[in-house]
């Protein structure tokens, strides 16, 4: 017996989609992502996707016809697809379609065909279902492959031999990873070793691409498993080979070092709780990336990591450039954040002095509460005597961020004095003395020897112009 579900089919849209395709005789079907997430009792989706046997454009400019306010039909002529706007509602329009594929593009050839056609080029079976919008059978399921029961099992297969489907499209084995870490569903056996066997395919696909679905695995509950998918199956090799050296362990002389690459998964993990900003999670995810080309061995001190930190921030924006990343301010601040990594870790260590403190909020600025989040992420250790010492030490660091912020006000440093104000009282042209009485108030507050205040500065200023020779005018 065929399930109906024309309850979750009452918005007024699905009846006039229903009209409009009877109008020009043609079937019609909602299809994709709103089916799979009703089904799974999740927020369904605001992008709709409709299937007509015959000329989606049509259908969509009936649906537009039959609407009060007629709204405006974007129409994509070489995909045979059309969108157009509904309340809070995008919805698409395709006519069902077969496709073949050239062994170098993901771009297919298409020709109109049945719904079970368009069935089975979707990417998996739990996106291949099907709500029915005829008249006749109004909300009735079609699911030829089994994608209800796949639901149930929490599996992801392909309608298809996986070969094809993959091979066919090579986005998809994103996706399917995506799918995985999103919904915490498993990857068919047969569908992962097929993800292993066309994994060199993805060369085809624009960094855009990848890049989008790596976002949104960053963005999911728990990445770790995205990643760890990525890992095994050697895509992730491809994508971020910076990330994949990381899972290099060597002994010398009975001295190991612990698995960069599986302490990141960990710190990427234990940071979702406290930020869904996707670029914070992407700092966590690069945090360590200077460790692969930076490690040595010495016998005083074991494995060295030296200046990790600073290579990670040039390697970042090699990364972003390869990815075709933005590299704006997102750049700038992931290469920010991967830079100033350890600082806080080595003042939770040592005992926090004031000054090391201002130099912290200083350099830091505005992100110093993301640094310290990422900080805080970062400490994994198994022993729970070092980990409470070191979050009861990070929690003594953000007190003193408090205390030291309200007194000197370091986070939007501006000095309080100018160059101008110094140029005037010692009748200065621009000059390399400004500059380094400048820089001399800076530290002297940073150090905690005058506050951040204009009488301390004016005073210090006058001592130290007169160790220049500068007198006033």
């Amino acid at each position: 017996m065929v399930e109906n579900f024309k309850q979750h089919l009452e918005n007024k849209i699905f009846n006039i989609i229903s009209q409009a395709a009877k109008e020009l005789n043609l079937e019609s079907y909602v299809i994709g992502g709103f089916v799979r997430d009703i089904l799974l009792e999740r927020n369904h989706k605001k992008d709709i996707d409709i299937v007509a046997v015959g000329s989606g454009i049509e259908l969509a400019l009936k649906v537009s016809e039959l609407l009060p306010n007629k709204p405006k039909v974007q129409v994509f002529k070489n995909y045979g697809t059309a969108m157009l706007r509904y309340k809070d509602m995008d919805i698409e329009f395709v006519g069902a379609r077969k496709e073949s594929y050239t062994h170098d593009s993901r771009n297919p050839l298409v020709e109109d065909g049945t719904l079970k056609d368009d069935q089975e080029r979707r990417d998996f079976t739990i996106n291949a279902m099907a709500f029915s919008l005829n008249s006749d059978n109004f909300g009735d399921l079609v699911d030829p492959f089994n994608g209800v029961s796949d639901l149930e099992n929490k599996i992801l297969k392909t309608p298809l031999n996986p070969d094809i489907t993959y091979s066919d499209d090579p986005l998809r084995m994103m996706r399917a990873i995506r799918f995985a870490t999103q919904l915490n569903f498993e990857i068919e056996s047969e569908s992962l070793a097929s993800i292993t066997k066309n994994k060199d395919r993805i060369s085809i696909i624009s960094g855009e691409r990848i890049v989008d679905e790596l976002n949104k695995i960053l963005s999911s509950e728990k990445p770790s498993i995205g990643f760890l998918h990525l890992f095994k199956t050697g895509l992730l090799d491809i994508i971020l080979p910076e990330l994949t050296a990381l899972n290099n362990v060597e002994e010398v002389e009975g001295h190991t070092h612990k698995n960069n690459f599986y302490h990141t998964l960990e710190v990427v993990d234990n940071i979702c709780p406290n930020t869904d900003d996707v670029w914070l999670r992407w700092s966590a995810l690069l945090h360590d990336i200077g460790k692969a080309p930076t490690k040595k061995f010495n016998k005083k001190q074991g494995w060295t990591f030296h200046g990790h930190e600073f290579l990670g921030g040039k390697m970042v924006k090699k990364i972003f450039e390869r990815l075709h990343m933005p590299l704006n301010q997102k750049m700038k601040f992931v290469q920010k954040m991967v830079m100033m990594s350890s600082r806080p870790i080595v003042l939770a260590e040592d005992i926090v002095t004031d000054s090391a403190v201002r130099r912290l909020v200083f350099d830091a600025g505005k992100d110093v509460e993301n640094l310290m989040t990422l900080c805080e992420a970062d400490i994994t250790t198994k022993n729970s005597k070092k980990f409470q010492k070191y979050h009861n030490n990070f929690k003594i660091v953000r007190l003193k961020i408090v205390e030291v912020e309200e007194k000197d006000r370091v986070r939007v440093f501006q000095p309080p004095i100018t160059g101008e104000e110094i140029m005037e009282i010692f009748n200065l042209k621009p000059c390399r003395e400004i500059g380094v009485l400048k820089e001399a108030v800076k530290e002297a507050i940073l150090e905690g020897e005058i506050p951040n205040e204009y009488q301390p500065a004016l005073d210090f200023v006058m001592k130290r112009a007169a160790k220049l020779g500068l007198k006033k005018a």
